[in-house]
This record gives C-alpha cells, structure tokens and sequence, in this order.
C-alpha cells in the first residue's frame, strides 16, 4: 500500500496542465499576460519568486521537535526520524522514540527505515539518470526491454513506455499484481501475468500500480544490462553518497541500526508482528534509507541533480520528473484544486501558484514515510515512522509547511489524514459481516463436495483440503493455506492475510442447480471474493 490516495493510495505532461501551470506562474510573479508589439514577452519563470523568509522556515523548523512528539505521543507510533534541507543545507536532522517497541534502541538520523512507496519518487530518480545516460528513453515501449511482456489489449502491451507506467497511466486497474504478491509469487510471475488485468483506456485513466512501476524498472535494468538493485546503487545511491540506502531487503534485515516495523493491536498498543519483505515490488516499494540518506537525497532533488558541484543526476532528466503527466485527483467542485501524477511523484500547484512535490509511503504491516517539497522554496522535509499508517509522517510534513507559510498550522491534519487512511482500508472491506451467518443459514453440503483442485489462469491452482472436519484451501507457490469456516449453505468465509489484508471474505463453490443437499456433485467451480475486484478470482475445477 501506499499512502494519500494511494490504495484505491495521456499523453506526455498534457499541454492543459502546463498552460494551466504557466499562468499560475505569471499571476504569482505579478506579471500580465500581454506584452508590448516591440517588445515579446519573456517565458514565465519555471517558478515563483520564494516567498518564504530564514526567519519563517527557522520557525518551522524551531517547532518541529515539538510537532513530532506530540504525533507520537497522540498515535503512540513507537519512532520517528526526520530531516529537512534548505537552500542546499541540512538544517534538521534528528531521530524519536523506539526502534522496536520493548528493547533498548533509540531511532536516530542513521537508523535504516523501510520506505514503501517512497520508493517510487527514488526510482524515477534512478530512471533519469539510466535516461540521462542514453541507456533508455522515456518513451521506449517496455516491452522492448522486458521479453515476453503486455498487457489485456496486446496493442497497448506493446506501447506502454517507461512513462505510462511510471505515471500510473497504463490502463491497469488499481494495484494490480498486489494479491499475486501477497501469495508469495515473485516479480517475475507478476509481471507476466499482468496480461490477465483488464484494463481502462490507455493514457486516459489513472489508477495506481506498483507493478506498473516495477515492470517500468525492470525494463530500464534489463536495458543496463544489469539488475534493478544494481542500478540503483550503480546511478544514485553510491555516486550521491546514499551508503544505508537500498532496495534488497537483505540490506535491511542485516542492518544493525534499523527500525522494526509495527501495527496497532485492538488494545490501542503497538507490536512488532510482522516482517514485509518487498523484494518483489522493489522499483515501487522495496527501498529502505535513513533521515540521514534522505537528507541527500532532497538536497540533490532541490539543486537540479547536484551536489557539492558535481552532477549526479542531469538535471533536465530530473525536471522531467516534476511534470504533470495525468490528471491523478480531479477536483470535486469548480473552484477545487486538480491533482497531478508525474513520474513517480504527487504533482501539485499550491494558493501561490507554486509546485508542490510529493508521496506517501504505507505498509498496513507496519510503515509510514512521506516526502514534500516546493522546488522553488529550495525546502524539502522527509519523516520517516515504524508504524502503519495512523496519518502522523504526513501530518508532519504539512504542519511543518503551514507554518513555514502561515505561522500555524491550518488544520488538524493528523486527524485528516488517519481517517483517509481508515476510510482507504475500510473501503477493501467486505460488505458481508461473515462472524454473523444469517438465522436461517443453509447447512453446508458434505465435504467431498467442494475438495478437490480448482484452476485460475491469474492466481494459479487452487486446491481444497478437508481434515478433521476442516476445510482448508490452499494457492500460491508456497503455497498459503487459509482455513474455511461455513457461513451460509455454499458459502464459507476466511481471514485474508498480508499486505491486503482486508479482514474476513467470503468463498462461494458453485454446486449447480441439480444438486442436493446430500452432496451428490462436485462442485464446479468457486469464487473468492477478496481476489474478485477486477473479476478475476473464480476458479474452475477441470
């Protein structure tokens, strides 16, 4: 998952929004949009004059502390680690709290945090670089790169470019290859089975897609001719000087100084519960860094590229990835503020008129990141956390902005954003409440009724056990096994597991009309609802 409209969280920067950018830019300068016959008008600024003072970002940044610690102490989110650059100068830098809840260990500016989805903003990074060295291009077709690649509609598989899936604008349906993942499939079977998804129309809808983004990186690294962890260390982390940063998971789990990653109990406390290995999914979600790193990282993001003079990234490649590429949040009232996707970053244009750059990262198994930064303010923030996602690493960042701009902040975004975040996972839910069966459910048929091996061209086999009295199904390559609680006549439930996980959901077999209760057939084929939102998770026995 990912954070801030990430879950459920066009053609190249569309000329609509750059107009609509550039007089924003005018109207900011105080500028008019005629110009005299002798004399043509100058281009628009890239930006806005800054119109933030030391005095007010020092005041932020005087605040900060406090705005942290209040965060944690209202969530009880265990750790916090912050860091902030002006003016290509790391002026904050500091690390909260609990590395682990329980055990001795203090978070601080070099503890290693898993970053999720903020790792889609460092791999455009890593991919301006591989295009600045003429490795690829950002319209090269990913399938050119990525043998055996496409998609539904095999016109658009074979057109798809670097851009369109680093822009989440391929056509893919939200978080598409997410469940394979969670059974345990690897990046290599995902994204050969991306072809399954059924799709919306190319270059004109948006949805969010981590495997759109790590099919995109794997293309670039197949291009290099190396692995996708290797180009990154070999393009951005190395040469920046990012030494903690990576995007293996063995990297993480090795380190000594690292931040665990926790999730809320029922009591309100916070556990250490689960370990998310994101090797999969790493151009989207498998990185993991420092504050200390990310202050780098910001500093060469706000200096075009540089840093301490030398280039690391071309700094034309990295604007690049500051343009508006889709309509990704549409505005719900004609004075409303639309939304942008760029490659690999949030878009936006603020009351000033000024661009707005950012994401979220979220784990529901326990990690929370974000990263905000107005270009032409040469300011950025990252705040990293070892907790799900409660709204406390983007509140931050938007408290520290308000002030910057308006002396206080401007609304209770903690609050805000948590019930995002519940009405994000609250919309996954099913509608059935399966611990309450109807009154007059339907008995269950006999056992040998529903065992047997069911087939799913997406998901792979599934395979339904019965032992003791105990129906289990069981799918993926390892595979997982879920136990089956009846519910209602041909339908049982489960408990879904993993990053998306959404509670309990129902698995309906599908007898036949011509059957009885005293299970005379097979059944011949099953539904399960968690894996059915975009129509794929029926299974047919053979």
């Amino acid at each position: 998952m990912v954070g801030m409209g990430v879950r459920r969280q066009a053609s190249h920067h569309g000329s609509t929004a750059v107009t609509v950018a550039a007089v924003a830019s005018l109207l900011a300068a105080g500028c008019t949009t005629t110009a005299s016959a002798a004399a043509p008008a100058a281009d628009p600024p890239p930006q806005p004059p800054p119109q933030l003072t030391q005095a007010k970002v020092d005041d932020a940044v005087d605040r900060l502390d406090g705005i942290v610690r209040d965060g944690m102490r209202k969530t009880g989110v265990p750790g916090v680690a912050v860091a902030v650059v002006y003016k290509d100068r790391v002026v904050h830098l500091k690390g909260f709290g609990e590395r682990r809840v329980g055990e001795s260990g203090n978070v601080g500016p070099d503890t290693v945090f898993q970053l999720a989805s903020l790792s889609k903003p460092l791999a455009s990074t890593v991919v301006a670089g591989a295009v600045g060295d003429k490795v690829i291009t950002w319209d090269d077709p990913v399938a050119e790169h990525l043998p055996g690649f496409t998609l539904k509609d095999r016109w658009v598989g074979d057109h798809v470019t670097v851009a369109d899936l680093l822009s989440h604008r391929s056509g893919l349906p939200d978080h598409a290859g997410d469940l394979l993942e969670d059974l345990g499939y690897d990046r290599a079977y995902i994204l050969d089975h991306l072809r399954e998804e059924p799709l919306t129309p190319f270059r004109a809808s948006y949805a969010y897609t981590n495997y759109g983004v790590t099919a995109a990186g794997q293309a670039v690294a197949n291009a290099k001719d190396t692995t996708w962890e290797k180009l990154a260390e070999d393009t951005l982390y190395a040469p920046a000087g990012m030494n903690s940063t990576s995007s293996l998971f063995a990297d993480y789990d090795k380190a000594t100084d690292k931040a665990a990653t926790h999730v809320k109990d029922a009591d309100g406390s916070w556990e250490a519960k689960y370990v998310r290995d994101a090797d999969a999914q790493a151009p989207a979600g498998g990185a993991s860094s420092t504050a200390s790193d990310m202050a780098i990282w910001l500093r060469l993001q706000l200096a075009n590229g540089k840093l301490g003079g030398k280039q690391i990234v071309p700094a034309d490649q990295l604007e690049h990835t500051h343009l508006p590429e889709i309509v990704s949040s549409p505005p719900g009232a004609p004075a409303g503020r639309t939304g942008f996707y760029g490659l690999g970053w949030n878009v936006n244009y603020d009351d000033q008129g000024r661009l707005r750059l950012s994401h979220s990262g979220a784990f529901e198994l326990g990690a929370n990141t974000n990263v905000t930064m107005l270009p032409g303010e040469e300011l950025g923030i990252a705040v990293l956390t070892n907790g799900a996602p409660v709204g406390l690493a983007d509140s931050v960042a938007l408290d520290f902005f308000d002030i910057a701009q308006h002396g206080e902040p401007t609304t209770d975004w903690l609050s805000l954003v948590d019930k995002v975040y519940q009405q994000q996972l609250d919309a996954d839910r099913s509608p059935t409440d399966y611990t309450k069966p109807p009154g007059n459910a339907a008995a269950a048929r006999s056992d040998d009724t529903y065992t047997g091996t069911y087939e799913n061209d997406y998901y792979g086999p599934l395979t339904v056990t019965a032992s003791d009295g105990e129906l289990t199904m069981s799918l993926g390559p390892k595979p997982t096994t879920f136990r089956l609680t009846h519910f209602d006549g041909d339908t049982f439930s489960f408990r879904t597991a993993g990053e998306n996980a959404s509670g309990l959901s129902g698995v309906t077999f599908d007898v036949g009309s011509g059957s009885d209760n005293a299970g005379g057939s097979k059944a011949s084929k099953v539904t399960v609802e968690a894996f059915d939102e975009n129509g794929l998770g029926t299974f047919t026995r053979p």
